[in-house]
């Protein structure tokens, strides 16, 4: 695969397209069997509370994950990543509800770099809450 997206066709200040993903107890379990992350925090509610938090949370490398589909899907490659980094500010917290939680992320071009390079800036949102911080990602362009 290669990117799709030109270098010289990208402006700092575009903005990617903004998507939203959905989170569920089951899909919870599904990311801790492919991960082997089996810690109770991300499937007991029970044992959750009893260590300070207000329910079941999504595990830190699953949101993560989820943020950055934003830019694999604007530039069309995986591939095309070169670096990615976030800060967890806020747990995404997934109630048993049937309906879960959603991870609501936006992007933008922050900044244009040497050789196909560009900078973009994520923003990570769920329940009204920031839930990564300084959440970068350096992409090579085509």
């Amino acid at each position: 695969m290669a990117a799709k997206i030109a270098y010289d066709e990208v402006e700092v200040g575009t903005e990617l397209p903004a998507q939203s993903f959905p989170v569920t107890r089951a899909t919870l379990v599904q990311y801790a069997g492919a991960s082997g992350d089996f810690n109770p925090i991300h499937w007991n509610e029970k044992f959750a509370v009893e260590v300070g938090l207000p329910d079941v949370i999504a595990h830190g490398m699953f949101t993560m994950a989820e943020a950055i589909r934003v830019v694999t899907d604007w530039v069309g490659d995986p591939g095309a990543v070169v670096d990615y980094g976030t800060r967890f500010t806020k747990p995404v917290v997934v109630p048993n509800d049937g309906t879960g939680a959603l991870i609501e992320v936006s992007a933008k071009v922050a900044a244009k770099l040497d050789d196909g390079l560009v900078r973009v800036d994520l923003t990570a949102m769920s329940a009204g809450q920031k839930v990564l911080g300084m959440s970068r990602a350096v992409v090579r362009l085509a």
